[in-house]
């Protein structure tokens, strides 16, 4: 059962962005791109993550 749309589809994307960058590198030769597509691209999952568990305070507006 999912827990989260937005959690199993940004994993989905990073596991992509991964093979993406392993391909890069492998066949066409690539390092400087590739590397920045696997930081940006992992980045979602982490962005999402710090999203879940963030909190903020309530702020009362008194006229």
């Amino acid at each position: 059962m999912s827990k989260s749309v937005l959690k199993d589809k940004s994993y989905a994307f990073a596991i992509m962005i991964v093979k993406l960058s392993r391909f890069l590198i492998s066949e066409k030769k690539e390092n400087v791109l590739s590397k920045q597509l696997l930081r940006s691209g992992t980045t979602v999952g982490a962005l999402v993550r710090e999203a879940e568990f963030a909190q903020s305070k309530t702020i009362l507006f008194i006229k």
